[in-house]
């Protein structure tokens, strides 16, 4: 979620202030509490292009922000417009398996310094550590009273968390049996020693 956005989603609902509208981001959507610096700085920005406005301090001497006629508009067309997908997948992971792949293929009869599937189930277990983190905290929201909206919008946060993770843990299995599959055929391309059998009975694709 956009912090821009969600700051001005916050403040729809009135004024606030920086240290306010940080605890409520993370409250409100189920994302990691944004640093304070890093919401003044937004805030600093909106004002600049007159989304929000300074609006008295509180009783602790602290600004608080309001959302302008502006700002309004830009989260009503913010809501309407379709979310942006980002490009291809090409996290550090993603770039260590191609590369390691490619060293394996290029060491030809030279023993490859590189252990393809250790680096797959070194990310297995990532994975599996961090679904299952998910689900347990999955748990303990849908043990709470059902009518909290912030307790809502984090358990709508935490599945979308689950789907992501068990869809990398599928890649992963489509990634082992691919490598297996390079193994059967292309034994002399250096892939021996290196990838033998998934380590989750991979079906073959």
């Amino acid at each position: 979620m956009s912090i821009r956005h969600g700051l001005l989603a916050l403040l729809e609902q009135g004024p606030a202030h920086g240290s306010l509208l940080s605890t409520a981001y993370a409250a409100r959507t189920g994302a990691p509490q944004p640093a304070l610096g890093r919401v003044h700085a937004e805030l600093g920005r909106l004002e600049r292009d007159g989304m929000v406005v300074r609006d008295g301090v509180d009783g602790a001497g602290r600004c608080r922000y309001a959302l302008t006629g502006a700002g309004r508009a830009e989260l009503r067309d913010w809501y309407a417009r379709p979310a942006r997908r980002e490009g291809p997948p090409c996290d550090e992971f993603a770039l260590k398996l191609v590369l390691a792949v490619r060293e394996v293929l290029t060491a030809g009869a030279a023993a490859p310094d590189v252990d393809v599937r250790g680096i797959v189930e070194t990310r297995r277990r990532q994975v599996s550590g961090a679904l299952h983190d998910y689900v347990r905290q999955r748990a303990e929201v849908l043990a709470l009273p059902p009518e909290r909206p912030a307790e809502l919008a984090r358990l709508l946060v935490l599945e979308q968390s689950i789907s992501r993770a068990e869809a990398e843990a599928r890649w992963l299995d489509h990634c082992e049996a691919r490598l297996l599959r390079l193994h059967v055929t292309d034994a002399a391309e250096g892939l021996a020693g290196t990838v033998d059998h998934p380590a989750r009975g991979a079906p073959r694709r």
